[in-house]
């Protein structure tokens, strides 16, 4: 979620996307590789050029007095003249700063001060109701920004931050009290509202809490298992069985899905999901799951080549993003919406730690096409359309915190599972994936749309 989007949140623009998913039909086959993907030495080193760019961001658009990132800045690092911050942008520069430490490309204690700028600022100073924290803010005071909400996922985000460079600096003393206090301070059963299990999406200031609530599969997951792990103010554990878990077809693949690609890779830059099913009723692999969101929107964007003909096998991908008339909601992962042929590098690249056989193809191939017409300072742009209105080629002037943050961690995980290393050391998540039945995958168990009491009201 972006400033571009004045305050409205992610989820009110994928609304209309969750609620239309339908089935749909396309030319390829599906085949999932199950053989172990390895990176050789040429697309390594292309993918930590891109990395180490992405890192470039969160280092450039940090502020120093608060630690705070900003939502969005020029492909070419001239700063947004709006001066806005994203929280959730913030949680995705905490683990940057962790992977530029890991990585040599900022020294540790260098690292450890940028955390500790932020977590005490968000600890001391930052505006927030009962933990959660608002979805935008003033980069230089944390001020309330464009009729900003209190953000339930985008304050989730943050913990994710929060919570890896607690495991990364496990010795230091103050960043491991700071990241349990901020933690430990959210009070996630008031984010219920009164319902027994349903998060709501946030509370507008001076209105109160929002109508939506998390009742469908998204980006979610991660609110879920830190809320039921919370050691002070957690909900109940049926509460990860309460959402709904539609079922979506495209061709021959089926899996779950709530709306566009970054709801299958948000939680999981985080979440080490691999080999582990839930519980009854639901029974779900959900990296596998993500896995075959991935090709099933490949797939998709393929069979649209006869409208766009720059999409193909090794050029697709569309999510949440910026475009020729603004920040768009391209629709649900395998629906047409409102695509015009625009491309989202970050949809492929945070795709990265599922399928890397199919989306490190595509950033390969877009770089060999369009080189630094698209890939600048921070690696790719936002968004491109090669023909936009009379065949002209348009890129976005900016790049948004979270899609290069997304990116980053994907490249990471892919590499080197560090991400997911240090974030699974919190106990948080730990127990709250025990409690909720986690278990090792078995192979062979469907995916099955479950219904388990969600309201649609």
């Amino acid at each position: 979620m972006n400033s571009k989007t004045l305050g409205l949140s992610r989820r009110e623009l994928l609304c209309a996307a969750g609620s239309l998913l339908a089935v749909r039909s396309a030319l390829s086959a599906p085949v999932l590789s199950n053989s172990a993907f390895t990176v050789n030495a040429e697309d390594a080193k292309f993918l930590e050029d891109c990395a180490h760019r992405s890192f470039g961001y969160f280092l450039d658009h940090w502020n120093a007095r608060t630690g705070l990132v900003k939502d969005r800045a020029g492909v070419d690092g001239s700063p947004s003249a709006l001066n806005v911050a994203s929280t959730a942008a913030t949680g995705f520069g905490l683990s940057a700063m962790c992977i530029a430490a890991i990585r040599g490309w900022l020294p540790k204690e260098q690292a450890r001060q940028h955390v500790l700028t932020t977590l005490r600022f968000l600890w001391d100073h930052a505006f927030h109701d009962h933990g959660w924290y608002l979805h935008f803010m003033d980069a230089d005071t944390g001020e309330r920004r464009l009729n900003s909400e209190i953000s339930s996922i985008d304050t989730a985000l943050l913990l994710a931050g929060v919570l890896s460079a607690q495991g990364y600096f496990a010795n230091d003393k103050e960043i491991k009290l700071l990241a349990r206090q901020i933690y430990e301070r959210v009070d996630f059963a008031w984010m219920l509202n009164g319902d027994a299990k349903l998060l709501c999406h946030g509370v507008m200031p001076g209105s109160g809490f929002l109508k939506s609530r998390w009742e469908i599969y998204s980006e979610a997951s991660i609110l879920y298992l830190l809320a039921i792990g919370s050691p002070r103010h957690s909900i109940p554990v049926d509460s990860w069985y309460a959402w709904l878990r539609p079922e979506v077809r495209f061709d021959s693949w089926k899996f779950i899905s709530g709306g566009a690609l970054f709801t299958h890779q948000y939680s999981h830059a985080w979440i080490d999901f691999r080999h582990l099913r839930d519980g009854d009723p639901s029974l779900i692999d959900y990296f596998q799951n993500s896995q075959i969101a991935t090709y099933a929107h490949r797939d998709f964007c393929i069979s649209l080549r006869g409208k766009y003909a720059d999409y193909g096998p090794n050029m697709w991908g569309v999510t949440v993003s910026d475009s020729p008339l603004g920040y768009v909601d391209w629709g649900g992962n395998t629906m047409p919406g409102s695509v015009n042929g625009t491309l989202v590098p970050c949809a492929a690249a945070g795709s990265l730690m599922f399928a890397p056989e199919i989306c490190l193809p595509v950033l390969r191939e877009m770089f060999s096409q369009y080189g630094d017409k698209i890939y600048r300072r921070y690696g790719f742009a936002d968004a491109f359309n090669p023909n936009w209105k009379d065949k002209k080629f348009w890129v976005d002037h900016d790049v948004v915190g979270i899609d290069v943050g997304i990116t980053l961690l994907s490249i990471e995980n892919l590499l080197t599972g560090n991400m997911w290393r240090y974030f699974m050391r919190n106990a948080y998540i730990q127990n709250a994936m025990e409690k909720v039945g986690f278990r090792i995958s078995t192979p062979g168990t469907g995916i099955r749309e479950v219904r388990t009491g969600a309201s649609r009201g």
